[in-house]
């Protein structure tokens, strides 16, 4: 039933803000917007979709909680000190999970939670090699 995930949404109050956080964090611009309220990126091995909602267009109150999604990165510890240095706080400092699978996550300067991963499984199954 669950084939991948299309698009991961984060919401911000300062759309534009965020719009721009994220640019400088993943390297490229937003290939779609709706003026005033979202902005989207492609990024990633699969172009697969972040998606940054206005507050105002949130269906709850914006605080940190709930799932958190975990995307590859090659290098746990660049990614780590990219990200405090953009001003994203530790909400859950890096953890071995087992061999191969090493996690953190972080609070963005807008509330979101986003995580980070070195995802053996990931690599198996870009190299063709996923048992």
């Amino acid at each position: 039933m669950l084939r991948g995930f299309a698009t991961i949404t984060y919401f911000a109050e300062d759309l534009d803000a965020a719009k721009a956080w994220y640019a400088e964090l993943l390297g490229t611009e937003a290939y779609f917007e709706v003026p005033g309220g979202y902005a989207e990126f492609r990024i990633g091995d699969h172009s697969q979709e972040l998606g940054i909602i206005a507050g105002a267009w949130a269906p709850h109150e914006l605080r940190p909680g709930g799932s958190i999604a975990y995307w590859h990165v090659d290098d746990l510890d660049a990614a780590t000190a990219k990200l405090t240095a953009m001003g994203a706080e530790v909400y859950e400092a890096r953890k071995e999970r087992g061999e191969g699978f090493t996690t953190a996550s972080f609070t963005d300067p807008f509330g979101n939670v986003l995580g980070v991963m070195y995802n053996r499984h990931y690599l198996d199954v870009l190299a063709g090699t996923a048992q």
